[in-house]
């Protein structure tokens, strides 16, 4: 069916801004995902997954201007042992970043390793993507898939000494950046893969992870700093048997920041969990869209969603759990809150069940509400300030969705990372 001719012109606007790179093998997946893209057009506010969230910004052919972002806060995961990958705008920056041999692990830049007659990730790059549009459309993600000039390729073959780290530099107040990232975990290997910063003024950002048997994956996302940027990543996951995917995003600063997270459990007892904490202030806006589909025996899925929303902030959850026939004993959880701290703030959720098999345990839950006034007092009654107590409140509802981080040190960081971030709102 021929798109509306609203939407017919505002693709060929967009396309019109982009240049799709002349490279090697992802010609082929580059040109099959527009020509997906052509026929889905770009999301529009009646769209079904978009009407929570305006789309307008992040399909517009210019990247709206964002205000640099100046602060003395030390860079998040800088405490920590990691093989850093930086890129400044989307362009990948040689001299602030490591080396990337690392014993376990090969590394290559998608700019570099698109030349070559084979490579592995001929079998990975957009083939995630593509499955992920059925049965709902992702039309940023296909436009990604078309346009990215460069990203990391990722294969790992052990379990690397340290986290691969990819770093995200705004330098440019009009940058509009694509950056297409494939990760294949190869049958009993392990990998956490860490990704921060503000990277744009409008990014979008697509992770392709393919998890053999007995493989594992975790990812640790800090999105923050720069409040005008505005964001739209994908992470489209397929895990096979036995396999673990684990994935946290922590969102405290932006106008427009748009995640979504497509999961595929193919493989008996494979485990995927799926987690975020955001707190925004003010004109921010943060979405959460997560499809989990159980094609397999005796797998785990986990949501867990809590949102921190004051001064108008606007928080939403699209959760959704799928379970085929056949996919006998899966354990699907889901859970998504908001903690609003004013009458003017929103919460607005879409959690969804659909289930073929009979033997399952699935459950989702979906609050919002204001802080408790009896804990308030109970703690304002042993001499904590109202401010400081209400942080107390707050870091205590988030606990949950930062808990399911793996690596405790890491989850440490993070819950100072917002403490501070409330201090600084409260000062």
């Amino acid at each position: 069916m021929a798109l509306p001719q609203p939407k017919l012109d505002a693709l060929d606007a967009r396309i019109a801004a982009l240049s799709m790179p002349e490279d090697g093998w992802p010609r082929a997946a580059r040109e099959a995902a527009l020509a997906r893209l052509r026929e889905m057009g770009l999301p529009g506010p009646r769209d079904e997954y978009w009407r929570f969230t305006r789309p307008d910004t992040l399909v517009q052919a210019e990247a709206p201007a964002a205000a640099l972002f100046e602060n003395d806060e030390a860079p998040m995961f800088d405490a920590f042992d990691r093989l850093k990958i930086v890129f400044t705008d989307g362009v990948f920056d040689a001299e602030a970043s490591d080396d990337l041999a690392l014993e376990g692990i090969e590394i290559e830049r998608l700019a570099e390793a698109a030349t070559a007659d084979l490579h592995w990730a001929r079998d990975l790059y957009g083939v995630l993507e593509a499955r992920g549009h059925s049965p709902v459309p992702r039309p940023l993600a296909a436009l990604n898939t078309a346009f990215a000039a460069d990203g990391v390729l990722i294969r790992v073959t052990g379990r690397p000494s340290k986290p691969v780290s990819l770093i995200y530099r705004h330098e440019s107040e009009t940058s509009d950046a694509y950056l297409h990232h494939c990760v294949k975990v190869e049958a009993g290997a392990e990998l956490t893969l860490l990704e921060n910063g503000p990277a744009a003024a409008r990014f979008n950002n697509v992770i392709e992870a393919e998890i053999a048997d007995g493989g594992t994956l975790h990812h640790v996302r800090a999105q923050g700093r720069d409040h005008e940027r505005r964001a739209a990543t994908h992470v489209f996951a397929r895990l096979g048997r036995q396999s673990v995917f684990k994935s946290f995003s922590v969102t405290v600063n932006g106008v427009m920041t748009r995640n979504e997270c497509v999961i595929e459990l193919d493989g008996e007892e494979g485990v995927a969990h799926v987690a975020g904490a955001c707190v925004g202030d003010g004109d921010f806006h943060q979405d959460d869209t997560v499809f989990i589909t159980h094609a397999a025996e005796r797998c785990e899925s986990r949501q867990v969603f809590k949102k921190v929303l004051r001064n108008g902030a606007t928080g939403v959850f699209q959760g959704k759990i799928l379970v085929k026939p056949g996919a006998q004993k899966t354990d699907g959880y889901q859970i998504s809150q908001s903690l609003l701290l004013d009458e003017d703030s929103q919460f607005l959720a879409k959690p969804e069940l659909e289930i073929y098999a009979d033997d399952v345990a699935c459950s989702h839950g979906s609050t919002s509400g204001d802080i408790d006034e009896d804990a308030l007092f109970y703690l304002r009654a042993r001499g904590i300030p109202e401010g400081e107590a209400t942080d107390i409140l707050t870091l205590a509802f988030l606990a949950e969705a930062v808990e399911e981080i793996e690596d405790e040190t890491l989850a440490g960081d993070i819950t100072a990372r917002l403490e501070a971030w409330l201090a600084r709102r409260r000062g």
